[in-house]
C-alpha cells in the first residue's frame, strides 16, 4: 500500500489507482469514509468514522471473494461495536486538530446506543499561523443496537459530516496563493438499518442504506475569475441481502443480492482552460439523473482435510452503460503444508463501473465499459509462536477497458484521482475529457509481511516490505510507469506497553519516489515525457508517548506524538510558479509535535 502525500488517506494498493478501493461499514457499501474527500476516488486527509467505536477492521488486498465487488483493488470492512451495557458513559478528547465528546450506554436490558461529535479547530491554527485558506469540519455518529429476542436484532447506524472551506481574499498575495487550491467543501450522510435472523445452521441480514454527498469545488484563478466549478450531488438508496449457511460441518454457502438506486445531479463549469500539455479544456455541463446497478454472488467453501478453499461467481449490472452487466469467477485454494505453515492460491476476475463523475463530467462518456481486472495470487504463511504469524506473497494484476482519454492521448484515469488536484493537472480526476475503454495496465509484485500481535510479551508491530512495479498504455501505445508506482515500499510500526500507565509506539516508512512529467522552461509540459523522471525516494519516523492516570471513576490519558521526528522533507511534485516563472517543489511539514488529551468516564 503506497502513500500518496504526507496528512492524505489516499489507498493505492498493489499498484491500483485511488478509486478502486471499497470501504464497507458494518454491512453497509460506503462511498468514502474521508473529510474532504476526493470526487470519483476513495480518499481524503482525515477519516470521520470514529475510531473509539470500532471493534475491528479487515483489509482485503487482493484475491477476495464474491461477496464484494464493483471495485478492483481491495476492500476496508469496520465493524462497529454496541454500546456498553452496564452504565452510562464516555469520553472528552481535545487533541492537536479536533475536540469531541462521546458518550454510550443501555438502552434497557436489550439494547445499547453509541453518539459522538467532533468538531475540529484547524480554522484557529491555520488563523493564527496565517494561512490563506481555512479548513473546518464538524462529524456525528449514532448506532442503536437492539436485540428483539434470542433469533431477532436490528441495528441502526447514522454517520454525518460538514467540511468547510473559507478563503481570504483581503490581498494579492492572498488571492494568488488561493489560486492555487481547489477548495473542496462538501456535506455527507450514511445510515443504515440492518435486520439479522438466526437460524439452526447460519443466519442472514438486509440491510436498507443511504449514502449522499454534496460537493461543492471551486478555484478562481489571481483576479477571482471562475477557473472551475462544480455543485454536484451523489446519492446511493440501497436494500442488500446476505445467508450465511454451514451446510456440513466441513462446507459453507454464502450467498447475496442487492440493488441500488442512484441519483446524480451537477452542474460543472470550466469556462476555458489551455493546460500544461497544451490541450484546451471548455465544458458547461448540467445533468440530473436517475439509474440503477444492481448485483449478486453465491460462494461455496469447502474443507477437506488439510485442503480448502471456495469457489465464487458474481453478477454486476449497472443500466446506464449499454455494455452494463458482467460476471466474475473467482477460486481460492489452501493447503496447510503442517500446524505452521499454510500455502494458498487464489484468482478471479474483478469489475468496476466508472465513477460517476467520469460518466457525466463529458456526455460522451456514456459509452464507457466496466474497467476489468484479473487477479493472479500466490502465497505462504508461517506462525511463529501463538501471536505472530510471516507471510510472504506473489501478485499479479491485469486491467483492460480502463477508461483512457482521446485528447491526452497518454493518459489513463489510473493515474488521477489522488491529493487535490486541480488547475495544476487539468481537472483530469473529474473526467472532463472524452473517454474511450482502451487503456490497459499490469501491477506486479511481491510483499514480504509480518504481524506480532499483543500477547504475553507486551509489544505489538507490522513489518511490510514489497517490490511493485505499475504500467499502464493510454491510446498512444506507449507502455509508462503509473504516477502512484513506488518501486519499493517498507513500513514498520508498532509498540510496547511497560505497564497499565506507560505505552510508546512508533512508525518508519520509506518509498521510492514516484514517476512525474518534469516542466519546460516555459511552464508547459511535453506528452513524451509523461511520467518519465522520478522523485527522490522518501523515509520518516513518528513517535508518540502515551501516558494514562487512573482514578476512581474516571481515567485520564495524555500524550505527546511526535511526526518527522528527524525532520526529513516530503518529495513532492512539482507545480509551476506562474510569478516566479519556475517549477516549484513547494514546502513540506517538517518535525511536527502536538499533544493530545483525553478523558473517560
Amino acid at each position: 500500500v503506497a502513500q500518496v502525500e504526507p496528512g492524505r488517506n489516499d489507498l493505492v494498493v498493489r499498484g491500483g489507482a485511488p478509486s478502486e478501493n471499497l470501504y464497507v461499514v458494518g454491512t453497509l457499501e460506503v462511498p468514502n469514509i474521508n473529510h474532504f474527500g476526493t470526487q470519483g476516488a476513495t480518499g481524503g486527509p482525515l477519516s470521520l468514522v470514529n475510531l473509539d467505536f470500532v471493534s475491528g477492521t479487515s483489509f482485503s488486498t487482493g484475491g477476495f471473494g464474491a461477496r464484494y465487488g464493483d471495485k478492483l483493488s481491495s476492500v476496508l470492512a469496520l465493524d462497529l461495536r454496541p454500546g456498553r451495557s452496564d452504565r452510562v458513559g464516555g469520553k472528552g478528547t481535545v487533541s492537536a486538530s479536533q475536540f469531541g465528546l462521546n458518550l454510550e450506554g443501555p438502552l434497557g436490558r436489550r439494547g445499547s446506543f453509541l453518539l459522538s461529535a467532533r468538531r475540529s479547530y484547524l480554522d484557529l491554527i491555520f488563523q493564527a499561523a496565517g494561512f490563506s485558506f481555512v479548513p473546518e469540519y464538524w462529524d456525528f455518529l449514532a448506532k442503536l443496537d437492539y436485540r428483539l429476542d434470542r433469533a431477532n436484532s436490528v441495528s441502526f447506524t447514522g454517520i454525518g459530516a460538514i467540511d468547510n472551506v473559507r478563503q481570504k481574499n483581503d490581498d494579492a498575495d492572498n488571492r494568488f496563493d488561493n489560486s492555487q487550491i481547489l477548495a473542496n467543501e462538501q456535506d455527507q450522510f450514511i445510515g443504515a438499518a440492518v435486520w439479522q435472523h438466526l437460524f439452526g445452521r447460519g443466519f442472514f441480514e438486509v440491510t436498507l442504506g443511504q449514502s449522499v454527498v454534496e460537493f461543492d469545488v471551486r478555484q478562481n484563478d489571481s483576479l477571482l475569475n471562475p477557473v472551475f466549478t462544480n455543485r454536484s450531488t451523489e446519492s446511493e438508496t440501497s436494500l442488500r441481502a446476505d445467508l450465511t449457511l454451514s451446510v456440513t460441518a466441513t462446507s459453507k454457502l454464502t450467498a447475496g443480492i442487492q440493488g441500488k438506486q442512484i441519483g446524480f445531479e451537477a452542474e460543472i463549469l470550466i469556462p476555458r482552460l489551455i493546460n500544461t500539455f497544451g490541450n484546451e479544456i471548455e465544458l458547461d455541463r448540467r445533468v440530473d439523473t436517475t439509474t440503477y446497478k444492481s448485483s449478486g454472488y453465491i460462494q461455496w467453501s469447502q474443507t477437506l482435510g488439510r485442503l480448502s478453499g471456495n469457489v465464487s461467481a458474481r453478477f454486476d449490472n449497472f443500466s446506464l452503460l449499454e455494455d452494463g452487466l458482467v460476471w466474475s469467477p473467482r477460486a481460492s485454494i489452501a493447503c496447510a503444508l503442517d500446524d505452521v505453515t499454510t500455502i494458498s492460491l487464489a484468482s478471479g476476475r474483478y469489475y468496476q463501473a466508472p465513477s460517476y463523475i467520469w460518466l457525466f463530467a463529458n456526455g460522451e462518456n456514456r459509452r464507457l465499459k466496466q474497467v476489468g481486472a484479473n487477479h493472479y495470487v500466490a502465497g505462504v504463511e508461517r506462525v511463529i509462536r501463538d501471536a505472530t504469524r510471516v507471510r510472504l506473497e506473489f501478485y499479479l494484476k491485469n486491467y483492460f477497458d480502463y477508461p483512457a482519454s482521446t485528447t491526452q492521448p497518454y493518459l489513463v484515469l489510473a493515474n488521477t484521482g489522488a491529493g487535490y488536484g486541480g488547475k495544476n493537472e487539468g481537472f483530469a480526476a473529474f473526467g472532463v475529457d472524452p473517454l474511450v475503454s482502451r487503456g490497459s495496465g499490469r501491477a506486479r509484485g511481491i510483499e514480504l509481511s509480518a504481524q506480532k500481535k499483543f500477547s504475553d510479551v507486551p509489544c505489538y508491530g507490522t513489518l511490510a516490505l514489497s517490490y511493485n512495479q505499475a504500467q499502464y498504455t493510454a491510446l498512444d501505445g506507449v507502455r509508462r510507469p503509473g504516477t502512484y508506482d513506488q518501486t519499493w515500499i517498507f513500513n514498520l510500526g508498532g509498540g510496547y506497553v511497560f505497564n497499565e500507565k506507560w505505552e510508546v509506539s512508533g512508525k518508519f516508512r520509506f518509498a521510492t519516489g514516484a514517476p512525474y512529467t518534469p516542466y519546460n522552461a516555459d511552464g508547459t509540459q511535453s506528452p513524451e515525457l509523461y511520467n518519465s523522471h522520478r522523485l527522490k525516494s522518501n523515509h520518516g519516523l513518528d513517535v508518540r508517548v502515551d501516558r494514562r492516570w487512573h482514578f476512581a471513576s474516571w481515567t485520564m490519558i495524555t500524550y505527546l506524538d511526535i511526526q518527522n521526528v528527524y525532520n526529513n522533507p516530503y518529495n513532492q511534485r512539482p507545480r509551476w510558479d506562474e510569478r516566479d516563472r519556475r517549477a516549484d517543489e513547494g514546502e513540506s511539514i517538517g518535525l511536527l509535535p502536538s499533544i493530545g488529551i483525553s478523558v473517560e468516564f
